[in-house]
């Protein structure tokens, strides 16, 4: 399926849940509670986020000082950066799959696996083919 069809699939489909969710929550607890609800997930969303998106970004840093590439934390922040619009959109399905984003083993195993699928064993056509071994070292050329 193009990415395309997906994305308009995925604007019809998301909001259509989240009235459907929203209808059936208010009718069990009532709309003030559901209002409530929503508010309540939205606050406590952020405040993860904010945590979170702190500790990323000392993380981030730490491996700067260290000459290492922080790769991971910045894509743990692109999560983040995801949860805390998913948990800001009023809605409960938004609601869950933001909150899964800030689960730090499902977020941590979700990167590597995407990392270990695209970055490490290619399978795009146009990705770039490896010949031979990569050495690193330095030169000097003299003329």
């Amino acid at each position: 399926m193009r990415v395309l069809h997906l994305l308009f699939l995925l604007f019809i489909a998301v909001p259509l849940i989240e009235i459907y969710l929203l209808l059936e929550v208010g009718g069990i607890i009532g709309a003030v509670p559901t209002i409530g609800l929503v508010v309540l997930t939205a606050a406590a969303g952020a405040a993860l986020v904010r945590a979170q998106g702190f500790s990323t970004i000392r993380q981030v840093r730490r491996s700067m000082e260290a000459g290492e590439i922080p790769a991971v934390a910045i894509v743990e922040g692109i999560f983040l950066l995801v949860a805390g619009a998913l948990l800001l959109t009023p809605g409960f399905l938004t609601d869950a799959v933001g909150f899964g984003c800030l689960i730090p083993p499902l977020r941590r195993g979700l990167i590597m696996r995407f990392i270990e699928t695209r970055v490490i064993h290619p399978h795009h056509p146009a990705a770039p083919q490896r010949h031979g071994d990569v050495f690193e070292g330095e030169f000097k050329r003299e003329d």
